[in-house]
């Protein structure tokens, strides 16, 4: 079906939203859950009980959605799946911009009835151009108005991020573990077995979003891998998107056609089609929200090569060997550098080729450390490895304003890796990823997520200028 943009920007934009057939049986979750919108809401409910329930909540409660008295701009579906034809038949009478079916029990069960059903939703919402979320997802989150996927979402704090999945656990975990991350969400939508609208539908409209700055994306497959394809380079050409495939594996392929009813891609196949459409490729939900953090963040990488400071001893080997081994180079510094380290720089605890160790005593020149990684020639990126903010908050933040003016002086990529040992440094190092991200600086858990961050942004960077790896 062709994008309705004005349909789209009504649904996930609604000033009244409709919940049909919420019950006590899932404590009014859909309803609940829309509990911080800022426009109308209101129930279709026919069950008296469950009707007194409804108002109990301070509901409006209709028995018809053809009775609520103003235009509707998105309808949540929760009622069996035997209602389904109704209740669409009454949006596209109701001329309702779209409607989320979170009801299941379709092709997804590889059933004649499941199949014949979803059949025909398909053929009389393509009749009226009618624009179906859908079924068997989790719908729309917008947290700028208050619209929901569950009632623990965050609201307000609304992110320059378009998250499209097509698994609703996964769109839903996203929206947690990016915003812990500091990576917020402009809009998002978990599509489930995109019967009427596919993920190519979602792209569309979110690559001509100017609130979504980027997009990430969970796939299980697509449906027209011309039409998908055609629209992936053209947004990537406009602002960057990551995509995380589901079913890469054999066992992989099996389960999606169960969850989704959607037809595997062979690997090889996809990876070559999305690398040459010019997006991002990632393996899992971390790895995802750590790549969008950087391209985020982070101004245009110019080359490979990372210079590293703040650990010591043999961790530096294994820093070493965690940047190499994602493709990345950590190269010697330039004689210049050496000769001013030499000046200041006590061997009892530390070493200066690269990875720069600090040890004790040498940590107390973290500033002349950075300094001069910053001006070296050979050095695209900075990383600062930070024992989770515990050397104290004035002496953190010294070195989130060093590193920030650093970056933006030598145009050079500068990330932190912020870590904790014990639990009692959890909070501190919360904390310090919320200083350095406010300046910023973003930061990772571990030397490997940061590693394989920088990479992905890298090859992007490449991709989009035609460099090449120095």
């Amino acid at each position: 079906m062709k994008t309705d943009f004005s349909k789209l920007e009504r649904a996930f934009n609604p000033q009244c939203v409709v919940v049909v057939g919420d019950s006590k049986r899932n404590n009014f979750q859909w309803l609940r859950g829309q509990g911080r919108f800022k426009g109308k809401l209101y129930s279709v409910q026919v069950n008296p009980e469950t009707i007194k329930d409804i108002e109990a909540l301070g509901i409006t409660n209709y028995t018809s959605l053809r009775d609520i008295p103003e235009p509707v701009d998105l309808v949540i579906v929760t009622a069996p799946r035997s209602a389904a034809i109704q209740i669409l038949e009454d949006c596209i009478a109701k001329e309702v911009a779209a409607a989320h079916f979170f009801t299941s029990g379709f092709a997804e069960t590889d059933t004649e009835e499941g199949v014949g059903l979803e059949r025909t939703i398909k053929e009389k919402a393509e009749q009226a151009n009618f624009h179906l979320i859908g079924p068997n997802c989790m719908g729309i989150f917008n947290p700028r108005v208050g619209i929901g996927q569950n009632i623990n979402q965050y609201n307000n704090d609304t992110g320059t991020v378009g998250f499209i999945s097509q698994s609703g656990t996964h769109a839903q975990n996203f929206a947690y573990e990016a915003h812990v991350q500091g990576v917020d969400i402009s809009k998002s939508v978990s599509f489930g077995n995109g019967t009427v609208l596919d993920s190519t539908n979602y792209l569309e409209y979110f690559g001509s979003d100017p609130e979504c700055k980027i997009i990430g994306m969970y796939l299980e497959g697509v449906k027209d891998g011309r039409w998908f394809f055609q629209v992936l380079r053209e947004v990537t050409a406009r602002k960057p998107v990551v995509i995380w495939k589901g079913g890469r594996t054999e066992d992989g392929g099996r389960a999606i056609s169960s969850h989704t009813g959607s037809l595997a891609v062979p690997q090889t196949i996809w990876e070559s089609a999305v690398r040459q459409c010019g997006a991002v490729q990632v393996a899992r939900m971390e790895e995802l929200i750590d790549t969008l953090k950087a391209l985020l963040f982070l101004p245009s990488i110019r080359g490979n090569r990372v210079g590293i400071t703040g650990g010591s001893g043999g961790q530096s080997v294994a820093i070493a060997d965690v940047f190499a081994e994602a493709g990345l180079s950590v190269p010697n510094l330039t004689q210049e550098s050496y000769d001013q380290l030499m000046e200041f720089y006590s061997l009892i605890g530390g070493g200066y080729r690269n990875p720069v160790d600090t040890g004790n005593q040498n940590s107390r020149e973290m500033g002349r450390i950075l300094e001069i990684l910053g001006r070296d020639a050979n050095i695209d990126s900075l990383v600062l490895l930070s024992a989770g903010g515990m050397g104290g908050s004035d002496r953190l933040q010294n070195q989130i304003d060093l590193l920030a003016d650093i970056g933006k002086k030598n145009s050079k990529a500068v990330v932190a890796v912020v870590s904790y040992y014990a639990p009692d440094q959890m909070r501190a190092a919360r904390d310090a990823t919320k200083s350095f991200q406010k300046s910023g600086i973003p930061t990772f858990p571990t030397m490997e997520r940061a590693a394989l961050a920088l990479k992905n942004t890298l090859e992007y960077y490449q991709r989009i200028n035609g460099a090449d790896t120095r």
